[in-house]
């Protein structure tokens, strides 16, 4: 199945008759750029956002030459339709807003946001099986803290994802 390009361009166009809002189309394809965090924090910046999926073999290739898109792929698979890759991207870009997370921090100091992976987390108990939570994560010390949790986060990164320290 081809999506046929008279419903998108009526629906684009008829959204633009009835607002005076101007949205960034984001059309969700395999041929796109490869969606990350750093696309994310941009288009949370844009005021809206209008992501028109395909499904099974796509767009008719009309859509891709007469709208005004941003081509977006959120990997190198397939999937039945751009269903899914459209949650994906309102996800990762939605907690970006800000007001949207409790707490500002949180989108500052996880993976991605310095091109890192983020460090190992810890909760309650100290101690586990055995396996222990580091002392100086325990230790009360904030600088320490922070210097352990950047030196691990760059470990994990070198270990998991050395694509991403390159």
């Amino acid at each position: 199945m081809v999506i046929k390009p008279e419903p998108v361009f009526n629906t684009i166009e008829a959204i633009g008759q009835q607002t005076d809002i101007r949205s960034k189309k984001i059309l969700l394809t395999p041929q796109g750029h490869r969606f990350n965090q750093t696309i994310a924090k941009e288009l949370a910046r844009e005021p809206y956002l209008m992501l028109i999926c395909g499904h099974y073999e796509g767009f008719d290739e009309r859509i891709r030459i007469g709208l005004d898109t941003f081509e977006l792929s959120i990997g190198d698979y397939v999937l039945s339709g751009g269903e899914i890759p459209a949650m994906v991207v309102i996800d990762a870009v939605v907690r970006l807003i800000p007001g949207v997370l409790g707490d500002m921090d949180s989108v500052v100091n996880e993976s991605f946001s310095d091109d890192l992976l983020e460090h190992p987390q810890y909760t309650r108990p100290a101690e586990y099986r055995g396996m222990k939570v580091p002392e100086v994560l325990v230790s009360g010390h904030h600088q320490k803290i922070k210097e352990w949790q950047k030196e691990h986060a760059i470990k994990r990164t070198r270990e998991k994802r050395p694509d991403l320290i390159e």
